[in-house]
């Protein structure tokens, strides 16, 4: 057991040591020719691979040294004028290496040159070798060992057509060493699970899972040869190799492994063998995941037929689909746990196969429903969101296929798959249909097809008919919110963005009801506060994040920050703020969306007097930041000069901060340069003009008010620099943005002949 990852990698430099170490002696007597001190040499450099202390991602590590240096020795090994022993004898020799992990690396290295060399046949060759290694029964070491002689032998076999072919039955004898290599192989892979402390299985899988590919090699090595046609991936192929995957009653090699024959052999083989490979699906272990391996055949299957209309009577001729709805079955019947998601993921994978395979077969579609209603009629009421999507997703797939909603519904297991379905997920089935009509402009001819609600003008009604409960008595009025409130609540997802804006006006006007009153209302005595509708306010708002609506929800927290501004209470005002930032931070994603809501924040926290500096500064400074990191320039300029005005509010004497105004501007004048260089670079397009002359109309603005950071010169300099930017070649004529700057250079004019201290002022500006 490894006592961590410090002793691993103290291993592994050890071992990686101990390679270079003899591999430093091994290359000085290859040098000199000297085959004893080469074999001696290379026998104690191999034999740091006999460790049992690295995990397989270590060990690996470990092989590669060794494989590198094995490449070189085997070059020495072929060139028998080096160290004179003949190719046979060299095959004896190397087998008195005193450990067997060293011996047999050696071996097939050596066998490797014997087979080549022609001296004996390729097929004796390789079954000495692959016999031999079964000598190797620790998991690692004897994977790492036959990864390596199935690396070495791959273009050794004695394929048809290839220079080591021998008698009528070679393809046999490549197919046989394949196979008894991939069945050694994948027994030690399995014995895996076996070793070390049962606490540690997660880790053990992560380790094997990481192996799987030093398995799966030899059964792509397999697709690869030549000789194996149908008829010997039908008879001989596919019934070995299923029947090592079903008896080695392993979840994770059975599922790797049957993902691997679905992607490693032929369309064509799969089809024309598709009962033997879906025999084999119920007798996997119950926790496989056999709707994924499923749903790949099926989809690939699917390509197939759609590559080319000449394989589809082939389709026919197997009976493809009615094997596929066999086995689906089969596996559902023996997998008494499988969830409904995984059931129904089947059923869309099978209809979504025969609509593409055979989509005139109607009966076919109707059956595949038929067996959902079959599978979901054992459930008592369907829970699960995943399964509702997958039933969403197969009561749609004939619609799209058939453009056509009264073909699918005169399927008559069409509504009953439909019964299963909640009342949101019907109603989203319904949107569906809706739209299918629309799309393909359906002709609806009977009666009982109208049903179908105007649910927004059912929503609004009710919204109106909140707004007309009213009470002068605020604590009665309350009370009639607070029961709205409980009715409405459970009204679903698609009716609260209409329910709760309603109620927090109503509460926010209850706000008001209370400040007009005479007497101290935010008294902790008095049997109804502010701070209590505030709680209750926040509860209401809390119950669109079940929606989700965070753009309805943030506009609403504002108006309740605003009405915590008209009552005084800064911590509330605080806290409604924070909501709001938290909704624009977590759920707010689209770019749009973030620009009316930064501006929407951006002009409320202008209007709030409540803050100290601490909470204004904190509140400020989180919105210049967002403003500055929306997805478009334009966007960005806009919000940051926007944010100018939280550092001068007329109305408030405390707020007057020329400098952070400045600042603001400067930034802007920034982001809108770097927007339209990027504008220039894009050839054909105009660069965006109209932000400078913006920018230029904020200068004047606080110049005006009577900001001292905001200077004449300043001003002047814009106007030249827009002036510079409107007669560049690479800007395209702006015929809005011409208009916006002469009708502000005409205000400035007038300002100039208006005289007095404010015609003084514009006086030094130059048009």
């Amino acid at each position: 057991m490894l006592n961590g990852t410090e002793d691993e990698e103290k291993w592994l430099a050890e071992g990686i040591a101990g390679i270079q170490h003899n591999a430093f002696y091994m290359h000085r007597a290859l040098d000199s020719n000297n085959l004893r001190e080469a074999l001696k040499y290379s026998a104690q450099m191999l034999s740091e691979l006999r460790t049992s202390k690295l995990s397989p991602h270590k060990y690996y590590e470990l092989y590669m040294r060794a494989f590198d240096e094995l490449k070189r020795l085997e070059l020495f090994f072929k060139d028998d004028s080096k160290h004179g022993v003949s190719v046979v004898d060299l095959y004896e020799l190397v087998q008195h290496a005193g450990n067997i992990l060293p011996r047999l690396y050696l071996l097939c290295t050596v066998g490797s040159i014997y087979i080549k060399s022609k001296e004996a046949p390729a097929k004796e060759v390789l079954k000495d070798l692959v016999e031999m290694c079964r000598g190797v029964q620790h998991p690692i070491r004897g994977l790492f060992l036959r990864s390596y002689l199935a690396q070495i032998s791959r273009d050794k076999l004695p394929d048809i057509g290839s220079e080591y072919e021998g008698d009528a039955d070679t393809v046999m004898d490549a197919v046989d060493f394949v196979l008894q290599n991939f069945t050694e192989m994948n027994k030690l892979w399995v014995r895996m699970q076996h070793q070390g402390p049962g606490g540690v299985r997660e880790k053990r899988e992560k380790e094997r899972s990481e192996l799987q590919d030093l398995v799966g090699k030899n059964l792509h090595v397999l697709s690869q040869i030549e000789g194996v046609d149908l008829e010997m991936y039908k008879e001989t192929v596919l019934p070995r190799v299923l029947e090592q995957v079903v008896n080695c009653k392993d979840d994770l090699a059975q599922y790797y492994l049957m993902d691997c024959i679905i992607q490693v052999f032929p369309d064509e083989y799969h089809l024309q063998t598709l009962e033997t490979l879906l025999g084999a699906c119920p007798q996997l272990q119950p926790t496989v995941d056999v709707k994924t391996v499923l749903s790949r055949l099926m989809d690939r299957l699917s390509n197939y037929a759609a590559s080319s209309a000449d394989v589809l009577p082939e389709f026919l001729q197997v009976e493809a689909f009615s094997k596929l709805s066999n086995a689906i079955g089969k596996v559902i019947e023996a997998q008494l746990d499988m969830p409904a998601v995984g059931a129904i993921t089947l059923y869309v994978s099978l209809l979504t196969f025969t609509l593409r395979v055979h989509p005139d077969r109607l009966d076919h579609v109707d059956q595949v429903l038929g067996a959902c209603v079959k599978k979901l009629s054992n459930i008592p009421k369907l829970e699960d969101s995943r399964a509702m999507k997958q039933v969403v997703a197969l009561l749609s797939a004939p619609l799209e296929k058939y453009n056509d909603i009264v073909t699918a519904l005169t399927l008559s297991n069409y509504p009953r798959v439909m019964d299963h379905l909640d009342i949101g997920t019907n109603k989203l089935m319904a949107m569906v249909i809706i739209q299918s009509i629309m799309k393909n402009n359906s002709c609806i001819s009977t009666a009982d097809k109208l049903e179908e609600e105007d649910f927004k003008e059912e929503q609004n009604s009710v919204a109106r008919l909140i707004h007309m409960l009213y009470n002068d008595e605020p604590e009665e009025m309350l009370k009639i919110i607070c029961i709205v409130r409980k009715h409405t609540m459970v009204g679903g997802p698609k009716r609260l963005p209409f329910t709760v804006s309603s109620l927090v006006f109503s509460a926010l006007r209850l706000l008001r009801q209370l400040q007009g009153q005479e007497g101290d209302i935010v008294g902790e005595e008095a049997s109804m506060t502010p701070n209590k509708i505030f709680q209750l306010l926040t509860q209401i708002i809390e119950s669109l994040s079940a929606v989700p609506s965070p753009e309805l929800a943030l506009r609403l927290y504002l108006q309740c920050a605003e009405a915590a501004n008209g009552c005084d209470i800064e911590h509330v005002a605080y806290e409604f703020f924070t909501q709001a930032f938290l909704l624009y931070e977590e759920e707010i994603a689209d770019s749009k969306a973030q620009v009316t809501a930064i501006h929407l924040i951006i002009g409320t926290l202008q209007r709030m007097n409540v803050f100290g500096v601490e909470n204004r500064d904190t509140l400020t400074h989180k919105a210049t930041g967002y403003s500055a990191r929306l997805l478009k320039k334009a966007d960005q300029c806009r919000a940051v000069y926007a944010c100018s005005h939280l550092f001068w509010v007329d109305d408030q004497d405390g707020i007057k901060d020329g400098e952070r105004v400045l600042l603001c501007l400067k930034r802007a004048l920034r982001i809108a340069n770097a927007a339209q260089q990027m504008a220039n670079v894009a050839r054909g397009s105009g660069g965006p003009v109209s932000l400078f002359v913006e920018i230029l109309n904020k200068y004047i603005y606080f110049f005006e008010k009577g900001n001292k950071q905001i200077t004449s010169s300043a001003i002047q300099g814009l106007i030249e620099l827009i002036n510079t930017e409107m007669q560049s070649d690479s800007t395209n004529p702006d015929s809005v943005a011409d208009a916006f700057l002469a009708s502000t250079l005409r205000y400035i004019q007038f300002q100039k002949q208006k005289g007095g201290v404010m015609g003084e002022k514009f006086e030094s500006i130059k048009l």
